[in-house]
């Protein structure tokens, strides 16, 4: 008889156990056979199982090696196993169309959604669980409570939706919060070029950096309150009052102004 596998805190480890929510994650996500599936963190393969009953073969992306060895030896013939970290793997060497689904560690949840947005182009959809703070901060629109550098940054690429919540007496062992599933689709077009993105991310890092402060500080160092104010948008306002749209006319801006700096500069004297 297969010895019992104690979760593992460092791993963030709360194995799913309810079969009716169990049922009602599968049916979300529908795979069918010839579907590119990759789950992250099969664990004791509560959803593997009844994911590969529907799709006949799947990648998981899996740290802990005893789990590893169990899931070798029970879906050797029907799972590409990749042993290692999450955050580190490279979710577009397996090619496009991939469905991505999972039960995240909650510890390293949104570094992972960061990292996977990255892939988002190789991407179709992506449905996982996650804390259900986390998932409120994920949807939430410009001037909510939740709404902050997380909304606006997968926003920016994904059309996000909450799914149901999970409460805590569906997992071994249980947690201390409640859970959501959240589905996320990459929109088909993004409005920044790739130089663009990097100078996005600064932006809305900068302006949700401190609360407290109105756009006019802490975006200084990127744009001047008249410019703020040539596009529309209040100087005195404050990072969550701006919508996805308003961060990307702000580096748009920000880019013409910059780029108009170094052709001044270049010319001849």
């Amino acid at each position: 008889m297969t010895e019992a596998h104690r979760a593992r805190k460092r791993f963030g480890q709360n194995f799913l156990v309810d079969q009716n929510v169990i049922r009602r994650i599968v049916d979300a996500i529908a795979p069918k056979p010839g579907e590119l599936l990759v789950e992250i963190g099969p664990g004791l393969a509560a959803l593997t199982e009844p994911l590969l009953a529907r799709c006949g073969h799947m990648h998981v992306v899996e740290i802990d090696r005893d789990l590893v060895a169990r899931l070798k030896a029970r879906f050797a013939d029907s799972i590409t196993l990749h042993e290692g970290d999450a955050l580190r793997f490279d979710f577009a060497a397996l090619g496009h169309d991939l469905r991505v689904v999972g039960n995240l560690p909650y510890n390293i949840s949104t570094p992972l959604l960061f990292h996977l947005a990255e892939s988002a182009a190789q991407i179709r959809d992506m449905t996982f669980m996650l804390q259900k703070e986390v998932v409120d901060r994920m949807v939430a629109a410009s001037d909510e409570e939740d709404y902050g550098r997380l909304s606006v940054m997968l926003q920016y690429r994904f059309e996000i939706a909450k799914l149901f919540d999970v409460a805590p007496g569906c997992f071994r062992p249980v947690p201390k919060v409640v859970s959501s599933i959240v589905h996320l689709k990459p929109r088909a077009h993004v409005e920044l070029e790739a130089s663009e993105e990097k100078r996005f991310g600064q932006i809305v890092t900068a302006a949700f950096g401190q609360r407290r402060k109105t756009l006019r500080n802490t975006l200084a160092e990127f744009i001047t309150a008249d410019e703020l104010a040539a596009l529309g948008i209040d100087p005195t306002a404050r990072g969550e009052t701006l919508s996805v749209e308003d961060f990307v006319r702000i580096t748009r801006r920000v880019g013409d102004l910059q780029q108009g700096s170094v052709s001044t500069s270049a010319m001849p004297r």
